[in-house]
């Protein structure tokens, strides 16, 4: 494994330390429905032996009609320069509707990618699978996993295709103590026909509320992918800070 990789468990391990101890439930009642919605805006910029910039930007929307029912719909977009010149393109959009029933989920996922840093101009993928959540309540504390089985379409920069099932594990944590919250999302995703065929990735987050919808927030993102186009790299890593903002009705 790349040395990114244990870099980015450091967060998740944290997280389900914190979490460990909580107890409430998910109190949602029954014949209501929740829309929840968090956008961030996140950045970076260095200039003198590198000149960079970066700009990042997350937006999460997410329905939920009573007990049982979710649709999660999210688009995370990068754009950022080094000494004059594109690195940085990425654009990812997907919804993954759920049914869920005490601590059991079943999902569907439909996605679409594309990315200059991967040398990737198109992907889409399809997929279903089971899920647990170990613990979930209406603060937003959460520990689940997922297991889902995607087919996915790449089209790459120098002209492959490559159509592949993979197997889609997805660890998710989430604590919120008093004005701090604290996110984690990691995935490993290897080919059911060849597993040194891979990606993993991790996204992990922290935000100091300003206001009960305002907030300062840093962002930690790593991705890798065994199979890439020429003249690109497998794994890259991400540091910014931001603001988000977040609404509940």
């Amino acid at each position: 494994m790349p040395q990114g990789f244990y870099y980015s468990l450091l967060p998740v391990l944290f997280l389900l330390c914190l979490t460990a101890p909580a107890r409430a439930q998910n109190q949602q009642q029954p014949d209501t429905t929740l829309i929840l919605y968090n956008g961030q805006l996140t950045g970076a910029y260095s200039r003198g032996g590198v000149n960079r910039t970066l700009l990042s930007t997350t937006q999460a929307l997410t329905f939920t009609r009573g007990q049982h029912l979710g649709l999660p719909l999210n688009l995370n977009f990068a754009f950022g320069r080094q000494d004059g010149r594109l690195r940085e393109r990425e654009l990812l959009l997907n919804a993954t509707p759920y049914y869920y029933k005490d601590r059991f989920r079943a999902y569907a996922l439909g996605g679409y990618e594309q990315s200059n840093l991967r040398g990737i101009t198109r992907r889409v993928q399809v997929g279903a699978g089971p899920g647990w959540a170990f613990y979930s309540d209406t603060l937003g504390r959460e520990v689940s996993v997922s297991n889902l089985v995607i087919r996915e379409q790449t089209n790459f920069l120098d002209g492959r295709t490559v159509v592949t099932a993979r197997n889609s594990v997805r660890l998710k944590v989430a604590y919120t103590f008093r004005i701090l919250t604290f996110g984690s999302t990691t995935f490993y995703q290897p080919s059911l026909a060849n597993f040194g065929n891979y990606r993993f990735s991790n996204l992990s987050t922290a935000a100091l509320k300003l206001t009960n919808a305002l907030a300062v927030t840093f962002s930690y993102h790593y991705t890798y992918e065994s199979q890439f186009s020429e003249g690109k790299v497998p794994g890259n890593t991400n540091m910014t800070v931001g603001f988000s903002y977040a609404t509940k009705r």
